[in-house]
C-alpha cells in the first residue's frame, strides 16, 4: 500500500499540475489499488516511447521517469507546443507488505501499470490458540 509520509506532496502535486513547464513538466497522473493478492498502479504516459521509461526500487521506494520528446529534424517546424515535453519523475513510496522483488511492469495505450504481490507475511493466516485446558483451535489473524 502507499505510504502517505509526505504532508506537503498533495502541494507540490497541484503546483506542478498546473505550473509544469518545457524545462519542467507536469507530473503524470497516477491510479493506485488493490485487487486480491495484488497492488496495481497505473500512469498515465501518452506519447512516451516505452524506451524512455525507467522504473526502479530501492528499498520502498519505487521510482518512475519517462521522456516524452518533441519530433525533431530539418524539415520540422513547431507551429503550437502546448502538450509538455521533458523528463517526467514520480515517486511512490512503498508499504512493507508489498513485494518488491516480483513487481512486473507493463505499457499498453499509453498507460504503464506496475503490479506487485502483496508479501505473504501480510496475507490473513489462521494462528493456533492453546487454552488452559490444552485444548486447541484455529482462529483468523
Amino acid at each position: 500500500m502507499l505510504m502517505r509520509t509526505d504532508p506537503f506532496r498533495e502541494m507540490d502535486r497541484l503546483a506542478e499540475q498546473f505550473f509544469g513547464t518545457a524545462a519542467r513538466p507536469a507530473m503524470m497522473h497516477l491510479d493506485a489499488y488493490r485487487d486480491g493478492d495484488h497492488f496495481y498502479a497505473a500512469f498515465d504516459l501518452p506519447g512516451v516511447d516505452p524506451d524512455t521509461i525507467d522504473c526502479t526500487v530501492e528499498r520502498n521506494v519505487l521510482t518512475v521517469r519517462a521522456e516524452r520528446r518533441r519530433p525533431t529534424g530539418d524539415g520540422v517546424e513547431l507551429v503550437a507546443a502546448e502538450r509538455p515535453m521533458g523528463t517526467f519523475t514520480r515517486r511512490l513510496f512503498l508499504g512493507d507488505t508489498l513485494d518488491t522483488d516480483n513487481l512486473e511492469a507493463g505499457y499498453e495505450n499509453g498507460v504503464l501499470t506496475l503490479r506487485i504481490p502483496v508479501a505473504e507475511r501480510a496475507k490473513p493466516r489462521r494462528v493456533t490458540i492453546s487454552a488452559n485446558g490444552g485444548g486447541r483451535r484455529q482462529i483468523n489473524a
